[in-house]
Parts: structure tokens; C-alpha cells; sequence
């Protein structure tokens, strides 16, 4: 479809406000689900990051990697464990999640931002001890718990104008590995930071009414109606630690914090610069 000039021109205008509106700001992204895997929606994405981050707005993105250490596990013939939906993490299997996370993918984001015309610097939660975290559950083995969040190596990066891609494994002082839950290290981080806001990109199109209508989506969810959601089953399953990470940004002083669906082809931009949205918004009043 050709698009006119004088389309271009309206679209722009009509971005202006928000533009303005989130300029000089940190807007933290999480990345994950199926915009990591889709060839086409990770273009879409770190183009989304480029433009926002040229027009002023401090970008730090913080990945997952979830499916990558699986097939890396299958690779090396080990079997992915799995309770309560976290990945039980041998001294082996963190080794594993430490080269994917802080290497293979982390790096592949950093690339592909500076190949698009960005500026990226990669970062993991060990450097500068940025994440430190202890043994969530024995039976669990290195899967961390966030206890401390030093945001200076993050605001470091963002003062030379390149933008945070932040892998998120933690440490501790006896210096022991951990895998952190990315929507819970996002959310600590995006606190730290004062974020104006925190967009968590899932594959579903946001909190709905019913699960099974997509047009019964929840535009907005105020904090404190939130243990009703869940109490009622409306925000169920999968769904309620990503809603508590959300929760507690908030309550650690972010803003805004969204859920949105990574699915759709420049979702961030959708949400951040149109009147539309396309998620589900928290907010605290």
C-alpha cells in the first residue's frame, strides 16, 4: 500500500506530543516470547528501540533467553527441569545459562541494534554487581532471588547515549551465579532507574476479561484492584507473577508499567506514541 507524503506528515505530527512527552525519560523494555524468535518481529522491534532512542528517549532493554537455553541444553544432552515454571538450575545448567544469556544472545541484540544504526552496549547482572540475588530454593538449585539492584553501570551507559541491553543473571559476594526471572529483574530495575515506564512484551495481547476473547481486554488496571483480578481468576495461571512484577514497579516508582502483545509488528511504537494503545496499563491510583 502507498503511503503519501502528506500521511507521513500527519503521523508524525500526531506522535509529537507523545514524543515530547517521553523525551529525556527511561523507558525500560522487557524482551521476550515470541518477538525474540520471529525474524520479522525482532526486526520490528530493535527498529522500534532505534527511532525511540534517536528522538530522545533513554532505552534500556533487558532480554530473556529462555528457549535458546533449552535448545543449548539439548545440544549438550541435558534435559530441561522445569517447577512451578522456573527452570531448576544446576551448577552445569547456570554455566549454560550464564554463556547463552551474556553471550550468544546478548551480543546477537547488541549487533543487530548497531547494524539498524543504533547504539548499544551490552550488560549482565554480574557487571558492576548490578544484580545481586541469593538461592530462591534449594530444590530450585542457582535460581536467584533479587536482594540489591545497582543501577550506576545502567545510567553510566544511558550518559554516553548508548542504550543498555541487560542480560539478566545475578551474583553474589561468595561469587556464585544466579538465573534471575527477567520479569522480576525488569521490574527491580526499572524501579532503581525512576523509569517513567516498563513495557513487558508477552504473546498474548494483554489481561483479558475472558481468556478466551480477545475483546474483552483490560485497558487498564488500577494497583490496588489488582488482588481482586486475581482473586476472581481473571488474572490467572502465568499470567499473576507477571502482573505481580507490574505491581510492584509500580509500587517501586515507575509510572506506568504495560503489558503488551510482542506479536504485533512495532507494538512498542503502537503504545508508546499513539492515542490507541494495545495492552493493559498499571497505574498506581
Amino acid at each position: 500500500m502507498e503511503i503519501s507524503n502528506a500521511t507521513r506528515a500527519s503521523v508524525l505530527v500526531h506522535a509529537l506530543p507523545y514524543i515530547q512527552e517521553y523525551t529525556g525519560k527511561i523507558v525500560v523494555i522487557k524482551y521476550g516470547g515470541n518477538a525474540m524468535v520471529n525474524e520479522k518481529l525482532k526486526d520490528s522491534v530493535m527498529r522500534d528501540i532505534i527511532l525511540l532512542s534517536l528522538v530522545g528517549v533513554k532505552v534500556v532493554l533487558i532480554h530473556g533467553g529462555g528457549p535458546e537455553i533449552t535448545a543449548m541444553l539439548d545440544k549438550v544432552g541435558k534435559k530441561s527441569e522445569f517447577s512451578n515454571g522456573l527452570r531448576v538450575t544446576d551448577s552445569e545448567t547456570v554455566d549454560i545459562v550464564q554463556m547463552v544469556l551474556a553471550g550468544k544472545v546478548n551480543k546477537s541484540l547488541v549487533n543487530l541494534i548497531e547494524l539498524k544504526g543504533g547504539r548499544a552496549i551490552g550488560l549482565s547482572g554480574i557487571d558492576g554487581h548490578m544484580i545481586k540475588a541469593k538461592m530462591k530454593d534449594e530444590k530450585l538449585g542457582f535460581v536467584g532471588s533479587v536482594t540489591e539492584v545497582n543501577v550506576q553501570p545502567v545510567t553510566d551507559v544511558l550518559e554516553k547515549g548508548y542504550i543498555p541491553v541487560i542480560s539478566t543473571i545475578g551474583c553474589d559476594d561468595e561469587g556464585n551465579v544466579y538465573n534471575i526471572n527477567a520479569d522480576t529483574a525488569a521490574a527491580r530495575i526499572a524501579g532503581a532507574l525512576g523509569a517513567e515506564s516498563l513495557i513487558s512484551m508477552t504473546d498474548i495481547c494483554g489481561i483479558l476479561e475472558d481468556k478466551d476473547d480477545e475483546s474483552t481486554l483490560i485497558s487498564e488496571i488500577k494497583v490496588s484492584d489488582a488482588p481482586a483480578l486475581i482473586e476472581k481468576g481473571i488474572i490467572s495461571g502465568g499470567m499473576i507473577p507477571k502482573a505481580e512484577c507490574c505491581i510492584n514497579a509500580i509500587k517501586w516508582g515507575v509510572r506506568r508499567v504495560f503489558i503488551i502483545d510482542g506479536r504485533i509488528p512495532h507494538s512498542i511504537l503502537i503504545e508508546m506514541l499513539t492515542n490507541e494503545g494495545i495492552g493493559t496499563m498499571f497505574i498506581d491510583r
